[in-house]
């Protein structure tokens, strides 16, 4: 509501007509809007990229020499500053391209062993409940016959 009135106030002032309906690439006819310009992949540079840069950069002698440099690889001298106290540092690892993304859990070695052997529980178990269920049953049958066990002593 607040942005229709400031573009009906906008179009009272003689400057345009100006299209409320913002859409998207679906409603162009699968076409991406020529206005908007596509986002740019984020650029990952190697560690010999930098090092190459770094050492350019090292001999450029002339004032504009190094504005020229930046300009034309398409840098920032906050991109160089950061690559030299990184090289200071000694910290090479981050002078080459990180994994990006999670973190992939540690797995515990034992941890699949366990899970086997909880398994193999489990099944034993079940066989366990079985094989008594199976001897009641046994039991109850031999009752009902008169068949005398052999904990209780009698023979046949």
């Amino acid at each position: 509501m607040k942005y229709e009135a400031k573009v009906q106030d906008s179009s009272i002032l003689g400057v345009g007509n100006f299209d409320t309906n913002f859409s998207d690439a679906a409603s162009n006819g699968g076409r991406p809007d020529p206005e908007v310009p596509e986002k740019k992949p984020r650029r990952r540079f190697t560690a010999q990229y930098k090092l190459r840069i770094l050492d350019e950069l090292d001999v450029c002698s002339t004032p504009g020499e190094i504005g020229t440099i930046l300009r034309r690889e398409g840098l920032y001298s906050s991109n160089i500053r950061r690559w030299r106290e990184q090289l200071d540092q000694g910290i090479l690892t981050s002078l080459s391209p990180k994994k990006r993304g999670r973190k992939t859990k540690e797995k515990n070695p034992l941890a699949k062993q366990v899970a086997n052997l909880e398994k193999k529980n489990e099944k034993l178990t079940r066989k366990l409940k079985q094989a008594e269920a199976i001897i009641e049953i046994q039991k109850k049958i031999s009752e009902i016959f008169g068949v005398a066990s052999k904990n209780n002593g009698e023979t046949n």
